[in-house]
């Protein structure tokens, strides 16, 4: 299929989206830079040229997730009309539909059945007390990203548990030392931004534990989790993880590894593009990406991200809206951001599909990490959670806490709010 082939398709799935939205203008809000309004603006203009009587006008602002909650919360908090839709991070449909900030979708989209050819984890996360809060725009994950030249180079394999990839890391930085002296092994997030909440939980999981249970209720064990944080810690001391990792936000471990100073790396999809695209790139074709690791005796595990297209409770075009959803969450428009952006999809059989992968070679790897994806905690909550878990994993790793007295404080508080 060529593009103006997939042109076609999307063209032939607006002819099939309702003609409900007469002369309507719509609002919408398509998140940050990273969340490319660019490719959003297309698809809006396509939708546009087949319903001639909506305009859409498009929003954004916030260059993190927490910045963007901040600016949502405030404005549908305020029951403001002005914005018909917006895009969600994934764990924010539970809040904001719960608070009585979202159109319910059911009646638009046929119910939760429409949620079953999407991911199961993104089908999870939109349906709030059985009732379709949002619809999937495109899917996002947490990968290994690391240097297959210099696996090959020191005949490092790829790490199946985090004792091998600190062995191996060490192995490597160790012959690169003359030539590269500052080479990291490993870079994570340990700031307190978002990006920390998933340090947490990543060796959490990998030994095969849960945070919380399907009603939402805490199950956190203390030891587990203890045990985690103690070997982030662990790396810092045998020197494959930098001394101020509690500095490290995304965009530094992303510019880390582009500039060729680290040999691994954790970060969210979009990074691929920048050390491939990028004009200062220091990795380009000589890049990876594999399942995280797992603790000895665990599974391998990552935190899934991702957007959501919600139709504000508040809006005075709620089924043109919707209308429009409705088109943004459907395969063709998942296609296209994955061919023209390399956007992850929301539906499994995307990520096979021949155009695509050869947009994206890297999706062939990506799709296992992605469909296996463990999700932040679903809580109506979500933000006090995520500011405890965040704040105090970046302490731990700052070593202003023990990571003892990090998970005791982690369990005591989270679980007030996740009963």
């Amino acid at each position: 299929m060529t593009r103006s082939s997939l042109r076609l398709a999307i063209a032939f799935t607006l002819s099939l989206s309702s003609a409900a939205a007469l002369a309507q203008n719509l609002r919408v809000f398509s998140g940050g830079t990273n969340q490319r309004p660019d490719l959003m603006r297309k698809l809006f203009d396509q939708y546009q040229a087949a319903h001639p009587g909506v305009k859409i006008e498009i929003e954004t602002g916030g260059a993190t997730s927490e910045l963007q909650r901040q600016y949502l919360s405030t404005t549908l908090n305020a029951k403001d009309s002005a914005i018909d839709i917006y895009m969600i991070d994934i764990v924010n449909p539970a809040q904001y539909f719960s608070a009585g900030w979202l159109e319910p979708l059911d009646s638009y989209v046929g119910g939760a059945a429409a949620l079953k050819p999407y991911l199961p984890v993104y089908s999870s996360a939109n349906v709030v007390n059985g009732k379709v809060a949002a619809m999937p725009a495109f899917a996002d994950s947490m990968f290994m990203y690391y240097r297959k030249d210099l696996l090959e180079k020191y005949g490092v394999k790829e790490p199946k548990t985090w004792d091998e990839l600190a062995a191996g890391a060490k192995k490597i930085q160790s012959g690169e030392k003359a030539a590269n002296p500052n080479l990291q092994g490993l870079s994570i997030q340990g700031a307190p931004i978002e990006g920390a909440v998933c340090t947490f939980l990543l060796p959490y999981w990998s030994q095969g534990k849960a945070f919380n249970d399907a009603n939402g209720k805490l199950t956190l064990d203390k030891t587990a989790a203890v045990k985690g944080m103690d070997m982030w810690l662990k790396m810092v001391d045998d020197g494959v993880m930098k001394k101020n990792i509690a500095e490290v936000t995304t965009p530094v471990t992303v510019n880390e590894f582009k500039a060729g100073q680290a040999v691994f790396a954790i970060n969210w999809g979009f990074a691929w593009d920048r050390f491939k695209d990028d004009a200062d790139t220091q990795v380009k074709g000589k890049v990876g990406v594999i399942p995280l690791p797992a603790m000895a005796g665990g599974k391998s595990a990552t935190c899934v991200g991702g957007w959501q297209w919600a139709v504000s409770a508040f809006s005075k075009n709620k089924a043109a809206a919707a209308q429009l959803v409705k088109f943004l969450s459907s395969p063709a428009a998942s296609k296209f951001l994955a061919v023209e952006g390399s956007l992850l999809p929301t539906y499994a059989s995307i990520y096979s599909d021949a155009e695509v992968i050869k947009q994206a070679p890297w999706f062939k790897d990506a799709a296992s990490v992605v469909v296996s994806g463990e999700a932040r905690p679903i809580s109506t909550q979500y933000g006090q959670v995520s500011d405890i878990i965040r704040t105090t994993t970046s302490a731990i790793l700052a070593r202003t806490k023990s990571a003892k007295d990090g998970v005791d404080e982690i369990d005591s508080r989270v679980s007030r709010l996740m009963r």
